[in-house]
């Protein structure tokens, strides 16, 4: 897997058999891209998979549910058993006001979505007998996409700047709001009203959380001597200023206030996952 495809995923040699779909073009401005994890373990053998994504939305259908699981603020962990798979479509911000119209009320929660004729057609593709893993994915996600395209209106003006919005959140360069407002050519007021409708997150918080995201993914790279507790400080240091901070110790409060732990405790376990 690739990095971006692993990017938030806290410890990516547990993650089971998992697909990333682009967009089709007709759903391009509502999905960034579809995804789909699937499972088949050992009887008495789980995995523990922890999370750390970008705060958006998303719709996901599983086998006994569709729901729009709402923007998380912290690490979220799912443990996997016996078999299984879901299939979610990352959302664009263009799309969430017209299924959530207060976002921050689902912030780390979810919303059973009452839509049968959906989860009966993913389900179906999802179940269908002999049929190669590829050619059920599509026909799952075709199928999310005629959902989508029926049930979203076109994005307005403030849902395209949303989505502008979005991809420059995804820029580790940015580590400020006023840069935001800067590069989008409109004002910091505008870009909090937008965050609120589309988002429901502050601005701050979103750039935290990329940040944190390339911490992580960086921790995870390196290579530490555990008992060279002079190495171990050095490029954790060094990691804080490359995404941004000004010191170690606002960055590892940040770190433990997000993932529950610091860096030094994450690298460990990483090490060891």
């Amino acid at each position: 897997m690739d990095i971006e495809n692993r990017r938030g995923v806290l410890y990516p040699e547990r993650l089971p058999e998992f697909h990333r779909v682009p967009a089709p073009v007709e759903v391009s401005e509502w999905v960034t891209w579809f995804w789909v994890p699937e499972w088949r373990l050992p009887d008495g053998v789980t995995i523990a998979q922890e999370i750390l994504p970008f705060p958006a939305c998303n719709v996901v259908v599983e086998p006994a549910a569709v729901s729009l699981v709402g923007p998380p603020t912290r690490r979220s962990s799912r443990v996997l058993e016996g078999a299984g798979w879901a299939v979610g479509a990352l959302l664009r911000p263009a799309a969430v006001p017209a299924l959530a119209p207060d976002p921050a009320r689902l912030r780390d929660s979810a919303l059973d979505l009452a839509e049968p004729a959906l989860l009966n057609a993913v389900t179906a593709a999802m179940t269908a007998p002999e049929q190669p893993g590829d050619a059920r994915r599509g026909a799952a996600v075709a199928a999310m996409t005629e959902w989508l395209r029926d049930t979203l209106p076109e994005p307005d003006a403030d849902g395209l700047l949303a989505n502008r919005l979005a991809e420059l959140l995804a820029n580790p360069a940015i580590t400020r709001v006023d840069e935001l407002a800067a590069e989008l050519h409109t004002s910091t007021r505008t870009l909090q009203r937008i965050a609120a409708r589309s988002f429901g997150l502050s601005l701050h918080s979103m750039i935290q959380r990329r940040r944190l995201q390339e911490a992580a993914e960086q921790l995870r790279a390196h290579t530490i001597t555990e008992t060279a507790e002079g190495v171990a400080a050095a490029n954790i240091a060094e990691i804080a200023a490359a995404t941004g901070y000004a010191d170690h110790a606002h960055f590892t409060r940040d770190f433990k206030a997000v993932l529950g732990m610091t860096p030094r405790e994450y690298r460990s376990r990483a090490r060891g996952a």
